[in-house]
Order: structure tokens, then sequence, then C-alpha cells
């Protein structure tokens, strides 16, 4: 046991143990307590905005509809972390940090930024295929990560 808890190889231990939402992440948050990704979408012109934020970068309405995705993508980017960000976070490494292009998003895509789990990141490609997985840290706070999709 560390002082970041039980570690395991591949992935990066959940430091927030509290969302600390505020009106535009709290629908996010509150989905990923049941299990489901959900996205802002812009009520005017169609794009989605994750992060969340309070305006459109695209058109910069304020106003979203909040649509469940269907929790799969492709990599778009990764790096293995191979070093540990502290001496504490030695067990976990090597972890595979990415960027997945999420399904259901038009045009480039929304993409999150995410610990991609169970997998060799000597074999990780962008391109890959993943699927959202949630780590239910307590009841208020579950922590999304993707794996790549069984073949």
């Amino acid at each position: 046991m560390t002082e970041f808890g039980e570690l395991k190889k591949g992935v990066f231990p959940t430091i927030l143990f509290e969302t600390h939402a505020d009106a535009s992440t709290e629908p996010f948050w509150e989905a990923a307590r049941r299990d489901k990704l959900v996205a802002p979408k812009c009520t005017n012109c169609g794009t989605f905005r994750l992060p969340p934020s309070p305006f459109c970068f695209n058109c910069q309405t304020r106003d979203v509809l909040w649509t469940e995705l269907p929790g799969t993508g492709t990599i778009h980017s990764f790096t293995v972390v191979r070093h540990p960000l502290h001496p504490g976070l030695a067990d976990c490494c090597p972890y595979v940090s990415g960027t997945v292009e999420l399904d259901g998003t038009q045009g480039a895509g929304a993409r999150m930024l995410v610990n991609i789990i169970d997998v060799d990141p000597d074999t990780v490609r962008i391109g890959d295929r993943v699927e959202i997985v949630f780590e239910h840290v307590n009841d208020e706070m579950s922590t999304p990560r993707f794996r790549p999709i069984s073949k």
C-alpha cells in the first residue's frame, strides 16, 4: 500500500475522490456513476464539447443537449509512461495515457484524454479500438478509463 492507495501495473491511480463538479460538468459525472458516457452537444451547431465548456468553441452558443455516446472509440494518440511522476507511483509504471476519439461524435470527433488499461504497453497502436470502463472510486466518483475491445 502506498500514499496513492493500492497500485496496479498499467493503471494510474485515481487521486481525486470527489468530482468538484459545477453546472457544466455535473451531468458528465452523474452519468459516469451509472456507467454511462455522455457529452454536451451544442444545440445550435451540433458540436460536441469535451471537456464541457460554458460556450461552444465553434459558434459561441451556451445551450447544450447532453447526449449519451456508445462508449467506444479509436486511439488517436498515446504515450507510454515508463518513469513515475512520483517515487510512490513506481508500481503502476509502465502505463498508457492516450487520447481516444469517441464514436458517435461528428466530424473530427470529440476526444478524451484517458488511461488505457488492460493492455501491453508495447503493443498499443494508433487506430486501435477501445471501450470505456468505469472505476467506481466511491459513491460520489467514477473514473472513466478505456481498454481494448475484445476480438
